[in-house]
């Protein structure tokens, strides 16, 4: 039988007669990929699988609440790696972050005129941008929470 590539470690391996379809390695590492793949896919196709393996992580944790708390103390390069990446976790979606719908500011004064509205320059928003009027009606805090509101629902009225 000739010999192809595991899927986990790439390097070439005879797969057994009974399992023409396989794919990795007997290697230790590679069985563990295997395992973990298999339990992605069955996590994500099956419903059942997924709330079973969920309901046994609540179990486990309930029976073992100060787990992670001792795991961090006795590997502190754990908790330093791990307050690094979140560090840049945490800068990624500072950089993609668009817009809040609640970001307006009810004490900001905007004057009546017109204005450019354009693109988000991360290329999230659409390329053209638009001339637009806007004319104040009323600052009271009812009307700029009604406005708000049509406007994060999208009918855009203002009247």
């Amino acid at each position: 039988m000739e010999r192809k590539p595991c899927a986990a470690c790439r390097r070439l391996f005879r797969p057994r007669p009974q399992n023409s379809g396989q794919r990795y390695c007997s290697d230790s590492d590679c069985q563990l990929a295997r395992r973990r793949q298999w339990q992605k896919s069955k996590r994500q196709s099956d419903p059942d699988y997924l709330e079973n393996q969920a309901k046994a992580q609540r179990s486990w944790t309930k029976r073992n609440p100060d787990y992670w708390r001792q795991y961090r103390q006795a590997h502190p390069e754990y908790e330093n790696q791990n307050r690094k990446q979140q560090t840049e976790r945490n800068a990624r979606r500072q950089a993609r972050k668009i817009a809040k719908m609640d970001s307006s500011d009810p004490n900001l004064r905007l004057a009546s005129g017109v204005y450019r509205l354009s693109p988000w320059p991360y290329g999230i928003a659409k390329m053209n941008a638009w001339m637009v009027e806007i004319t104040v009606l009323s600052y009271t805090s009812d009307e700029v929470r009604r406005l708000q509101r049509d406007d994060s629902i999208g009918t855009g009225e203002s009247g």
